[in-house]
């Protein structure tokens, strides 16, 4: 079996204006380095469907994904919060990213891949269960979670967030779910301004100061994260894989490197493979410098494959 990746047109579509960071580039650019690297062709490669009403409102207030649907404009940009519009194409490009989750889950779930990549946009770990915000609509992992909860039985489920933000609307989805585990590391004080303090015995919370390197950010997840993960025991994993940690993205102030994310990623695959019969589901979250994105993704991604 080989990597999935999943990704669709409608995702390519969806602008929040020219000098918005969170682009359809951002995508372009994963795929010029996958194919610069030669690993795109031995990647499995899917359409993402729809998230259907029913996978959307597992994890979201109904009345909120009504909400969405009628905001949808028929031209120009609608804003539902300062940082986050719609544009006439941005509904389908959210559904497409929260339905390549629930398509990645089957697949793995069903082993008709060994794991997954979803390269999505709009990216979805700021989306709480009734709000949108930081560039997201809908929550894709904690869509992807509860499926996997719901259709297949699973118990636990953990999520690992590497994102130089912290992942507020994954934390609130599942705050009370102790069927899921959330290991998180960001920046602190920093956008959302929230989670230092929040965690439980299922969210692992791991606020970082800025200018944390590669060695700062390890330490943090072989302390905080490897720890919690081997006592949780977790049946699937997936990864809010957000490369906005880089040190060449100016969005934040972290230091990451790809030997950071290649790292990462191994130690991700090491507790799936002991625990989980090595099943992951990653999904794009941020990362805004277009070559240091590629780069970060196309690390991730061979660590996934095995190329």
């Amino acid at each position: 079996m080989h990597t999935a990746y999943i990704n669709h047109p409608d995702c390519l579509k969806h602008e929040m204006g020219a000098q918005h960071p969170e682009c359809p580039a951002r995508l372009r650019a994963i795929e010029d380095q996958l194919i610069a690297s030669g690993l795109l062709p031995y990647l499995q490669h899917y359409d993402a469907p729809l998230a259907t009403f029913e996978q959307l409102a597992r994890v979201h207030e109904p009345h909120y994904i009504e909400a969405v649907q009628s905001a949808s404009p028929r031209e120009g940009l609608v804003y539902l919060d300062p940082d986050t519009a719609m544009n006439p194409f941005t509904l389908n490009a959210a559904l497409r990213a929260a339905g390549a989750v629930a398509l990645a889950t089957d697949l793995v779930l069903e082993r008709k891949a060994e794991n997954a990549f979803c390269a999505v946009r709009p990216p979805g770990h700021h989306a709480e269960s009734a709000r949108a915000m930081g560039f997201c609509f809908f929550n894709n992992v904690a869509v992807g979670v509860a499926h996997a909860m719901a259709h297949y039985g699973l118990k636990r489920v953990a999520i690992a967030d590497f994102d130089v933000h912290h992942g507020n609307g994954t934390e609130e989805i599942f705050r009370d779910d102790p069927r899921v585990m959330l290991c998180s590391t960001f920046q602190h004080p920093f956008y959302p301004h929230c989670g230092a303090d929040s965690g439980n015995d299922h969210i692992i919370n791991v606020p970082l100061p800025a200018g944390t390197d590669g060695d700062g950010f390890r330490k943090a997840v072989s302390e905080q994260w490897l720890p919690a993960l081997e006592r949780f025991r977790p049946e699937m994993l997936f990864v809010s894989a957000g490369f906005d940690a880089h040190w060449e993205d100016d969005m934040a102030m972290f230091k990451l490197r790809e030997p950071d994310y290649a790292w990462v990623t191994q130690q991700i695959k090491d507790i799936a493979e002991k625990y989980a019969h090595g099943r992951i589901v990653s999904v794009l979250e941020g990362g805004y410098e277009l070559h240091a994105l590629g780069r970060s993704v196309a690390a991730h991604i061979k660590v996934l494959s095995g190329l």
